[in-house]
């Protein structure tokens, strides 16, 4: 029913304002046509005829244009209204003056033509200002509509947001007590186990044959991988919870310690370790301690045959687009690249991503020991420092695994 309201009123309006116009055409027609009959002058005629006819000239042309216009449809009644009662102002003006009794109109038909028609097309410009006025209010009250709308499922959506912000909170949470006490419980029996196969070896050991012994030995190495594994998951599970603050971190330091912590493998395998120059990022030095100190130690283990030579590097990355595509105050986004590079036994281009997943292991215990978490691990600190991990290596080539840290702003520099 609205709608055909609307689309009623849109013909109504613009018909209105159409058999206006030609009303007053068709009298300035029928008027000249019977003042020349008259013998009236030409040239005052045509003068007439014109001030009566353009109007209506004007209101023909406005309503063939009304559907090209901003104004909405159900406002075109408006105008029409308007125009009327501009021409019907006029004329109720002329029918006042015609009853004063000291003054009348030599010829009051032709007034009431000339003046009614001016009037419709001044009342057609007023009626025009109040449609767009009209219709400029609806714009507004149906954006602000709109807008309450949009407001309205934005709140809903970050309510929602922060619903599930909270739900994963807490499931983390959870997740982090089950781990520790998964973790706890976890490591009294296999100290337990441990604790007798020891002691079943000491105090059985001469009872014991060859195939016995190694059979203990093998229980008491899966028990003590075991153990470090569970040590592995937890750490893994708390990286996020359990980190501390960022803040300005000076590598130079954190490598120092590293070098020290790592001092018998080192020496063990002859290595070189070779660092450049290192930049402050920010971050939590615990943990990126605990990175570069599995990233040098994986260098110096999967050497091969020769001594280890591994090459710690540092560049700043994305420094020109820094420059050209960031304010001053987002520079401090730029991020600072370190490379651990290494020319041990290299890793299969296939496999550069798969060494990131957890208990991924592309060699035999036999081989190399490990968890199969480390570099797990090193990708989780990574991406809590907002930044990304990846290796370049060919087989036999050596590698190199490059991370991505946020540098320290100018201001705290």
């Amino acid at each position: 029913m609205g709608s055909r309201t609307r689309v009623s009123s849109a013909i109504g309006g613009r018909v209105t304002i159409t058999l206006l116009g030609a009303l007053y055409v068709a009298f300035a027609v029928a008027w000249a046509a019977q003042r020349l009959t008259d013998g009236g002058s030409t040239s005052n005629v045509a003068l007439v005829a014109s001030f009566i006819g353009v109007p209506g000239l004007i209101l023909l042309y406005a309503g063939y244009r009304l559907p090209r216009t901003d104004i909405r449809p159900e406002y075109y009644p408006t105008i029409g209204r308007w125009a009327i009662g501009g021409a019907g102002l006029l004329l109720g003006i002329l029918v006042l003056y015609q009853l004063e009794p000291a003054e009348s109109v030599s010829e009051p038909f032709r007034a009431a033509l000339v003046l009614t028609a001016f009037g419709s097309v001044a009342g057609f410009g007023v009626g025009i200002h109040d449609a767009l006025a009209k219709t400029r209010a609806f714009e507004i009250r149906r954006r602000n509509g709109e807008l309450r709308r949009i407001k309205a499922e934005l709140d809903e959506t970050v309510e929602q947001l922060e619903t599930a912000n909270r739900e994963f909170e807490a499931s983390n949470e959870r997740l982090e007590q089950f781990a520790y006490a998964a973790s706890h419980d976890l490591q009294e029996p296999l100290r337990m186990i441990t604790s007798y196969l020891s002691l079943v070896e000491r105090r059985y050991g001469d009872d014991l044959d060859e195939d016995g012994e190694e059979f203990i030995a093998y229980a008491v190495d899966g028990a003590e991988r075991m153990r470090e594994m569970i040590d592995a998951l937890l750490e893994y599970s708390r990286i996020e919870t359990q980190g501390d603050p960022f803040e300005p971190v000076d590598l130079e330091a954190v490598f120092a310690d590293v070098l020290t912590d790592l001092e018998l493998q080192i020496e063990e395998t002859d290595a070189t370790v070779d660092v450049g120059e290192m930049p402050r990022v920010e971050g939590d030095v615990h943990q990126l301690r605990q990175l570069f100190q599995n990233l040098v130690s994986n260098a110096l283990e999967y050497s091969g045959d020769e001594p280890p030579r591994v090459r710690v590097t540092a560049e700043r990355a994305d420094a020109e687009r820094a420059s050209s595509e960031r304010t001053n105050s987002e520079q401090a986004d730029a991020e600072w690249t370190i490379s651990v590079a290494d020319e041990g036994i290299g890793i299969d281009p296939a496999d550069a991503d798969r060494v990131f997943d957890l208990f991924q292991r592309l060699h035999g215990r036999e081989e190399y020991d490990g968890t199969g978490l480390g570099l797990a691990l090193c990708q989780r600190i990574v991406e809590r420092h907002g930044g990304e991990i990846w290796v370049d290596a060919e087989p036999g080539e050596g590698s190199t695994f490059s991370v991505t840290l946020p540098a320290v702003a100018d201001r705290d520099e």
